[in-house]
């Protein structure tokens, strides 16, 4: 076990984690020059196409120390994104050590310090490394007195490095040796193991990995899972390479993998306990602190006869993303679907997108929204994760919605307009200080609904891409919310329908109506798209029917003859409106969902 060190990579987005654990992986020969790629460690397309990182992947190397000793190092290399921070707190919570990587040219960002604050919680050892040191607009005694403030080490401390030429690495890996604690545990005691993910292989069923806090676990060991109270039979256990590495023993200190052929999706939980059904361990592993959804939106198969099959793809896929939430809901217009919960609009597109290309599953979202506490007139209280919930006005006494704590750390040079926007989406200044001569951090209260949508690509097109944001949930407070409908020849469509600030309520509903004009085929009779709040219309826009020239074949003679067939002709349309149905396409939800 002193030979073992188990530490994760920290930073914010585009600081180099991946870069960095590329040359990690080189230099300990843990994979070869001709498998070597960059981002190594990201093994969707979707991480690839977009240069992020959306999932934390654990890997082992084998690393011989100057003295000649032998290590193992588990290295688990976390996304920087602020959707996808459950993974890193999943990440720390099977740690002792952290590199916290700070870009040379950009500085300390939002991300840098919340991802910090998470791993000293955790009691994490901390080791700061200064990235990028190669290019020219490097910065390193500014950046380095940042580190110096926000840690509290001293600048020996750091380690200058760049992911790009390999600069450092080696520094990097003998302070893993001599600054990262080994693992506690005893080896001895029964077996206690934490799962801190989990993935889906369509031949061999789930795969759990897991962390050994105490005990060990042999191949064909019966083991216990705590949650579930579910026993199965260790068939393969082993070590994490570039693939999977079996082993006879996994002991105390250790990460590894578990198969035991578990086909249902449902008997695994993350930060659940292993223990071994012969000599159980008594209590449970403190696991993950529970995921709290941020963003709601009904995810609807496209046919409703797939209802089924996507209820099986969202469980596997919540499988590998436990921040993922969901529960069954039926809406008039789109049929059965689900009601899920994610940490942000990212997290939600991400999913989506996973979706369509690991499970071939075409779905429809609604408009996002977050939850809200509705209290009635006899006092009681109730969630509302759907507009469809509200309680109807007159039963209606207050809505209250969450705020958060934003964190907006900017160049001076963009104070006024950060601070403009987030006034704009109905922010309060709460705090303003300088890090640097240069460099500001601002904290904001603002409403949850309000950042939902656009915020974060706004506060990046105001800044030049300067500004870096980071939010944790604050309180509900009373707010003057109302229910806007979408209605279409007065039926509502409920999957277009929110809940949004009465002063928002009417430039919202004018922008949605001139869109679904544009949006939705003309059909044989007008069609009347109107925006409402309750039974009050604040907006409206007309679809002009498709109609054909009856009064071509008059001509001349008496207005009445023309007069008669235009009746004729409104009577069918009349008709024909009172039992037309309406389309509403797919990429009509779509572009309500990107209304500026």
């Amino acid at each position: 076990m002193n030979n073992i060190r188990n530490f994760c990579i920290i930073a914010h987005i585009d600081h180099g984690k991946s870069t960095l654990a590329d040359r990690l992986l080189q230099t300990t020969g843990t994979i070869t020059e001709r498998e070597m790629q960059d981002q190594a460690l990201d093994d969707m397309d979707l991480e690839r196409e977009r240069g992020i990182t959306i999932k934390s992947h654990a890997i082992q190397m084998a690393y011989t120390a100057k003295n000649g000793e032998e290590f193992v190092f588990n290295l688990i290399d976390t996304p920087g994104h602020v959707d996808f921070s459950y993974e890193v707190s999943r990440s720390i919570a099977a740690c002792e050590g952290a590199l916290l990587i700070v870009d040379a040219t950009q500085g300390i960002e939002a991300q840098t310090i919340s991802n910090l604050y998470l791993a000293l919680e955790h009691d994490l050892e901390i080791i700061p490394i200064l990235n990028k040191m190669d290019l020219d607009s490097a910065d390193p005694e500014v950046v380095g007195d940042q580190i110096v403030d926000l840690i509290g080490c001293s600048m020996d401390d750091i380690i200058p490095a760049s992911g790009k030429t390999g600069l450092g690495v080696e520094d990097i890996l003998e302070s893993i040796v001599t600054r990262v604690p080994a693992p506690k545990g005893d080896p001895e005691a029964p077996l206690q193991a934490m799962i801190f993910d989990s993935v889906y292989n369509p031949f061999r069923g789930i795969i759990a990995y897991y962390r050994v806090l105490n005990g060990r676990m042999k191949k064909g060991d019966l083991v216990k899972f705590f949650a579930t109270n579910r026993e199965y039979e260790a068939d393969e256990i082993g070590v994490l390479g570039m693939d999977l590495k079996p082993r006879q023993e996994i002991s105390a200190g250790n990460v590894g993998y578990i198969i035991s052929g578990i086909k249902n999706a449902r008997e695994v939980k993350v930060g659940d306990t292993i223990t071994l059904k012969s000599n159980p361990c008594t209590d449970r592993v403190n696991g993950f602190e529970d995921v709290k959804p941020m963003v709601f939106a009904g995810i609807y198969p496209v046919d409703t006869e797939d209802y089924e099959e996507l209820r099986a793809s969202m469980e596997k896929l919540q499988l590998n993303d436990a921040s993922l939430v969901f529960e069954p809901e039926s809406s008039a217009a789109l049929g059965f679907g689900f009601r899920c919960g994610f940490l942000g609009m990212l997290h939600m597109e991400i999913i989506q997108e996973r979706l369509e290309r690991e499970f071939d599953m075409t779905v429809i979202t609604t408009v996002p929204n977050v939850s809200y506490h509705a209290f009635t007139k006899d006092g009681q209280m109730q969630v509302v994760n759907n507009p469809s919930d509200l309680p109807e006005p007159n039963h209606l006494d207050h809505v209250e919605e969450p705020f958060i704590k934003a964190q907006v750390i900017t160049k001076s040079e963009y104070i006024g307009q950060v601070m403009s926007l987030c006034i704009e989406k109905r922010g309060v200044l709460l705090n303003q200080v300088y890090l640097t001569s240069d460099r500001v951090e601002l904290t904001f209260s603002m409403p949850l609904g309000e950042i939902v949508f656009d915020f974060y690509d706004k506060l990046k097109s105001v800044s030049r891409g300067y500004a870096s944001f980071d939010y944790f949930p604050d309180e509900y407070k009373p707010s003057n919310l109302v229910k806007l409908d979408i209605m279409l020849n007065g039926d509502g469509v409920d999957a277009l329908s929110a809940l949004i600030h009465r002063d928002n309520a009417f430039n919202l509903g004018k922008k949605i109506c001139l869109k679904l004009k544009e949006l939705i085929p003309r059909q044989q009779f007008m069609i009347a798209l109107q925006a409402g709040i309750g039974a009050k219309i604040i907006a409206r826009e007309t679809i002009k029917p498709v109609r054909k020239d009856v009064t071509a074949k008059c001509y001349g003679g008496d207005i009445t003859r023309k007069r008669k067939l235009l009746e004729k002709q409104k009577k069918g349309k009349k008709r024909m409106r009172q039992v037309g149905n309406i389309e509403v396409p797919q990429s009509a939800f779509l572009a309500v969902l990107k209304l500026d």
